[in-house]
Formats: structure tokens, C-alpha cells, sequence
């Protein structure tokens, strides 16, 4: 259980170092200096660091293929989260998902995008949260690690956010709902228009993904 913290831990607040611009992409990194950075170990940063011989670490990048495999498989897990929420949730879990889509509307009619993209992190959090599903959860935090260089990117592209906030309104619409089978399938067709906005900005395979865990 200590170690899946330390990982929580060091998700969240490398995530925050890159989002401050205390990171560039590709910076080559001192994994020692990193973690004493980050208040972490290094064994916690397994995964969110790749080594390059004779030249250190940096931030881990994907590819195109990559991001597309790791979202296709947060399809089914989330899917299968949002489901067990829709199932477990309570009316002040239901008043906090309803209070959350209220704080995205408001963003995204703002222009608050950074904001809004924070606010996508926490809606998928705290579905699985509700969920309740602890083995989902560990798998996704393992594969949204993978991405956490390019969470924030894809709620900045331009249109991106009027696109995807209806279809987070009808996750939180559905789990609060308590209708199961709409908030697996919500889930799902949300993942699925993030494969395909990856899919449109980046069609060069060979191509490092420009991705956000949506990131929700």
C-alpha cells in the first residue's frame, strides 16, 4: 500500500511540475534530483522515467500507437468503473459529481481551460473513487502514469473542450443517475473521441503523442 501511494504522490506532483512549465518535454532529467524534487522515492518513479544510456533519465514519452492502446484499455477499465459507481453512488457523491459538471460548464464558458483540464482529472478520479473497484483503479493508475507528461494537452487544443464536456456531463449525469449501463457506455464513447482526436492531430505514427488522461 505504501508504494501505490508513493506512485499516487509522485503521478500528481510530476503532473504539477510539468503544468508550471518546471519541466519542458524531452528535459533530461537526474532521477536522484528528481525525486528529492518531488519528495518521493525513486522507486516510485518506476515508470514515469525512462533511462538513456550514458545520458540519464527523462520524462517517459509515447507514441502515437502508444497512447492509443493505453486509452483503448482505460475504455474498458473506466467503462467498468463508471458501471460500479453508477451502482454505489450516494446522493452526496451524486451532489459533488453534479457540483463538479457545474464548475466544468463554467470554465469551459470562461475560457478557464487549465482549470477545466484539473477539473477532468478529478471527475475521473472521483469515479473511481465511487466505484469502489480497487483493482481498476491500481490498473489505471498505472497506465494514466505512463501519460502524465501530456494529461493536461489535450483539453488546451482549441474546440477540444466544447467537445468533450458533453460527454463528461453525461457520465456524471449517468452515474449519478444510477443507470449503470448508460455510464459504462458514457465512459465509453468519451474514450473513444479521445482515440480519435489523438488519431486527427497526430496522424504520423513515427510522431510522439501530444496526450491528455481524460483525460478523463
Amino acid at each position: 500500500m505504501a508504494g501505490a501511494i508513493g506512485r499516487r504522490l509522485a503521478v500528481e506532483r510530476l503532473r504539477q511540475a510539468i503544468l508550471a512549465g518546471e519541466m519542458a518535454p524531452g528535459q533530461r532529467l537526474v532521477e536522484e534530483e528528481l525525486a528529492g524534487m518531488l519528495g518521493v522515492t525513486r522507486a516510485s518513479l518506476r515508470g514515469l522515467v525512462e533511462r538513456i544510456p550514458n545520458r540519464g533519465a527523462r520524462v517517459r514519452a509515447v507514441t502515437l500507437d502508444e497512447a492509443v492502446a493505453i486509452t483503448e484499455c482505460r475504455m474498458a477499465l473506466e467503462g467498468l468503473c463508471a458501471a460500479k459507481a453508477a451502482e454505489r453512488v450516494t446522493e452526496p457523491d451524486a451532489a459533488r459529481l453534479r457540483q463538479l459538471g457545474e464548475e466544468m460548464r463554467r470554465c469551459v464558458a470562461d475560457g478557464e481551460l487549465l482549470k477545466y483540464s484539473a477539473l477532468n482529472h478529478e471527475l475521473h478520479r472521483l469515479v473511481r473513487e465511487i466505484s469502489g473497484q480497487a483493482v481498476a483503479t491500481s490498473l489505471l493508475e498505472r497506465l494514466n502514469g505512463q501519460l502524465v507528461r501530456h494529461q493536461f494537452q489535450l483539453s488546451l487544443r482549441p474546440g477540444r473542450p466544447q467537445s468533450s464536456l458533453p460527454e463528461h456531463l453525461a457520465i456524471i449525469a449517468a452515474v449519478a443517475g444510477r443507470r449503470p449501463a448508460e455510464a459504462e457506455d458514457a465512459t465509453r464513447r468519451h474514450l473513444s473521441s479521445v482515440i480519435s482526436s489523438l488519431r486527427d492531430e497526430q496522424p504520423a505514427q513515427s510522431q510522439k503523442a501530444q496526450f491528455q488522461e481524460e483525460a478523463r
